[in-house]
């Protein structure tokens, strides 16, 4: 009876995802965006994928095919189709709106991009927040609205930013894309300016390297998390070999630490870019977890005793605090 009940209570769903003929016979998963795991799977045809099946309520979802990754979608009933002239789902409740969502957010996205003034890009931006805003309050019971709560940038929150919104929202809080913000909030503030050094250990092709191998030895160091896929990571190269070539004779030392990479791209960017400084190589999300790195490159500058003096600074900024801190070194 109870699995009788059950079942009447689950909604019938089906998804159609076109797909090419190049496609035909590819593995295609669909997957809870929220905690990651498989719902279903199914083999590409030449035309499309087609999933079908039922649930009990609407979640967040993606679907995912040979490491492509198309765009967050409801999972809800109905019939939830896909094209490949524009982005998005559409074709059921949930999920027209959150197309149209993305569709109004585009247009103010494409309108910000072509602003003339600091203050007509800032209207734009309060417009935009405004919509999401609105979206999240008129779906706070549903996937919607948690879709919406995450647009709200929740990786640069500070843990009491972060607490004051789920005190407005407490339904989000154990939602695991939330919990694990909230953990990284908590590592990221615990490694600001002023707090120690987190040691760790990578191992790779039989070589073991520590963080306080270098850290923490009487000298200032400069360490770059970072990845050789990184767009605004090696835009970050050049400032710092003009760092390096400016102090490293008064004693400061570079480190870079391969995050989220494989070890043969990091050693390619490594040789391309003729980096003179050391490199822990294939630290894997180790690092970035201990110190709540949720985007790269974060660069850390830690001071003769493993104290941290400057984080997430990049470009002139960056170098001013080596500057500064180069300086009161000489005196």
């Amino acid at each position: 009876m109870l699995a009788a009940a059950l079942c009447a209570s689950a909604e019938p769903y089906k998804i159609i995802l076109p797909t090419s003929p190049d496609d035909e016979g590819a593995m295609v998963r669909l997957v809870n965006y929220d905690s990651g795991a498989t719902i279903d799977s199914v083999l590409a045809g030449p035309q499309s994928a087609v999933f079908t099946g039922s649930i009990d309520e609407p979640v967040l979802a993606r679907i995912m095919m040979e490491g492509r990754r198309n765009p967050v979608f409801i999972l809800e009933s109905g019939t939830i189709s896909f094209s490949q002239a524009s982005p998005g789902a559409f074709g059921t409740m949930l999920n027209d709106q959150l197309k149209e969502f993305g569709d109004k957010a585009g247009e103010l996205g494409q309108q910000f991009n072509a602003a003339g003034s600091a203050e007509e890009r800032q209207a734009i931006y309060a417009r935009y927040q405004a919509l999401g805003d609105s979206l999240l309050n008129a779906n706070s019971d549903n996937a919607l609205g948690y879709y919406a709560f995450l647009n709200n940038d929740l990786s640069s929150m500070s843990i009491d930013e972060l607490n004051a919104l789920l005190e407005r929202y407490p339904q989000f809080a154990a939602m695991n894309k939330v919990k694990n913000i909230a953990e990284t909030a908590v590592r990221r503030q615990a490694t600001q300016p002023g707090g120690k050094f987190i040691d760790f250990e990578i191992t790779n092709d039989g070589v073991t390297k520590r963080l306080s191998d270098y850290v923490g030895k009487g000298k200032y160091v400069l360490v770059d998390f970072w990845a050789s896929w990184c767009g605004p990571c090696m835009r970050q190269l050049p400032v710092l070999k003009d760092i390096y070539n400016k102090w490293h004779d008064s004693g400061l030392e570079v480190l870079g630490v391969a995050v989220w990479d494989q070890p043969e791209d990091t050693r390619r960017a490594i040789t391309e870019h003729e980096l003179p400084w050391d490199c822990i190589i294939n630290a894997g999300n180790i690092p970035t977890d201990l110190y709540g790195i949720s985007g790269i490159p974060c660069i850390i500058l830690f001071g003769p005793d493993g104290t941290i003096i400057s984080r997430d600074k990049q470009g002139d900024e960056l170098k001013a605090d080596v500057d500064a801190a180069m300086a009161s070194a000489r005196q």
